[in-house]
């Protein structure tokens, strides 16, 4: 199926023509999309937040990231789209601005990016700006492959979206209090 059937599925809708009139170009497509999912997500992220706020364990703020996107997805009826969905546009250039932009506009992230920079004030702005890229691409490419695990059926290596969850914390996690051995670069400015 062409991308732009499954983003019509991931709308919510049969008729892909019928999303193409209502929503303009695909780009108001993807921004309606993107938005559709991540008002749930924002509000379950803004509801770990409250829970949260003050801590210094690494671990309860990425939590905060992955949680409130596993529970959503897990939340919808399977075969789920979303993740994969997300994982295209991320990795699509001219269409990962537009998942930036909106990110950049969720005030829950903010708090994380935050959070975490309170727990780990002596890392370099260029090694954070790293590990959240990075945290960010584990995030979306693990998601989206389970989703397309859940939708093959048999084997697969999470059983659940609780699974996928407490999985993402323990790397993203570990990923954030990896030492810095990164001579030179680590000093340098953090990418705009």
């Amino acid at each position: 199926m062409c991308r732009a059937g499954r983003s019509g599925e991931a709308a919510g809708q049969g008729n892909t023509a019928a999303v193409g009139y209502h929503f303009g170009g695909k780009a108001e497509l993807i921004r309606a999309i993107l938005a559709r999912h991540q008002g749930a997500i924002n509000a379950l992220r803004l509801t770990e937040l409250e829970r949260v706020e003050g801590s210094d364990d690494i671990r309860e703020w990425i939590a905060c990231f992955v949680r409130p996107t596993t529970t959503h997805l897990e939340s919808l009826n399977s075969p789920t789209w979303y993740g994969r969905f997300s994982a295209q546009v991320a990795t699509d250039p001219a269409w990962a601005d537009i998942a930036m932009d909106e990110a950049r506009e969720a005030p829950g992230l903010m708090r994380i990016a935050h959070g975490i920079q309170r727990c780990l004030p002596d890392l370099p702005a260029r090694v954070r700006a790293e590990r959240m890229t990075m945290g960010r691409i584990l995030l979306t490419q693990v998601i989206a492959e389970h989703e397309r695990a859940l939708e093959r059926g048999g084997a697969r290596i999470w059983t659940d979206w609780p699974a996928v969850a407490d999985s993402l914390v323990d790397v993203v996690s570990s990923l954030w209090l990896a030492e810095a051995l990164v001579t030179g670069r680590a000093a340098g400015p953090a990418p705009a």
